[in-house]
C-alpha cells in the first residue's frame, strides 16, 4: 500500500514493473544488467480517484500518457534496480499529489463602483488642469 496523500492511496498491485537495459555511460554493467525500471500505472482503472483527480493527472501526466490510460514512468539515473524502481514510485507520488491539489479559484470579475468612477474621473480632471497650467503663458 502507497500512501500518497490522506484520501489517496495505491495499492501495490496497480503498479507494474518491467526492467530494461539502461543507457549511457556505466560499461560492462550497462551492458550487462537491466537495471532501468519502466513503471506502468492505469489511471483510468484505478478506483483510488475521484473524476477532478483524474482529469489533472491526466493532463499533468503529458507525454508520459499512453492511449490506453497509462502513465509510464522510466527511471535509470542510479545504478541498480532497487533505487530506480524508488525513483519511479516517488516520481509517480510527486505527480499525483500535485494532481490531488484543488484548482485555485477562479476569479470573477467584478464592476468598479461608483464612488470609485468619480474618484477616477476627478483624479484625472485633476491631473489636466495641472498639465494645462504647464503650457507657455498667452501673449496678450
Amino acid at each position: 500500500m502507497i500512501i500518497v496523500t490522506p484520501n489517496i492511496a495505491l495499492e501495490d498491485s496497480e503498479l507494474s514493473f518491467s526492467f530494461i537495459r539502461a543507457s549511457g555511460p556505466g560499461g560492462q554493467n550497462v551492458n550487462k544488467v537491466a537495471t532501468a525500471v519502466q513503471m506502468r500505472f492505469d489511471v483510468r482503472g484505478s478506483p483510488s480517484f475521484s473524476d477532478g483527480v483524474r482529469q489533472r493527472l491526466e493532463k499533468l501526466a503529458g507525454s508520459r500518457l499512453t492511449l490506453q490510460g497509462e502513465i509510464v514512468i522510466t527511471a535509470n539515473r542510479f545504478r541498480t534496480q532497487e533505487r530506480n524502481k524508488a525513483d519511479a514510485i516517488e516520481r509517480l507520488i510527486s505527480l499525483i499529489a500535485k494532481a490531488a491539489e484543488p484548482p485555485p479559484p477562479i476569479r470573477r470579475p467584478t464592476r468598479p463602483t461608483r464612488a470609485s468612477k468619480e474618484r477616477r474621473l476627478t483624479a484625472k480632471s485633476k491631473r489636466g488642469t495641472i498639465k494645462a497650467g504647464r503650457g507657455k503663458p498667452d501673449d496678450d
